[in-house]
């Protein structure tokens, strides 16, 4: 089983798409009516619906730290900086992540992009 997506609110249509066209599961923020929720929130729904969160949104790895730190758990979380890493990177990044992880390996984990 591979592992979904959920895209934070301020994710590039670009990366979506593309990993749509790539047959990647993803869901977005916009789609799922979620686009006011707080990060512990939206790191909440992501878990709930069993998606690793993919954000370039600082404030969230903020929540994950803390969770972590707390032993509090949720599903994981990929992050990537906005001006950093370009666009084609990330993409091949979370395709690879999306392929060849298990869903079963993101509990309480957080990620960084560019993978190594």
């Amino acid at each position: 089983m591979s592992v979904g997506f959920y895209m934070d609110v301020h994710v590039r249509r670009q990366v979506t798409q593309t990993l749509r066209n790539m047959a990647i599961d993803v869901l977005t923020a916009q789609e799922d009516d979620t686009t006011t929720l707080s990060d512990p929130e939206l790191l909440d729904r992501a878990s709930l619906l069993q998606r690793v969160l993919f954000s370039q949104d600082t404030d969230l790895l903020v929540e994950a730290a803390d969770r972590q730190r707390n032993g509090l758990p949720f599903f994981g979380v990929v992050y990537c900086h906005q001006t950093f890493v370009p666009v084609s990177r990330c993409i091949s990044n979370l395709a690879l992540i999306a392929k060849c992880t298990a869903p079963d390996e993101w509990t309480g984990r957080v990620e960084f992009l560019p993978l190594k």
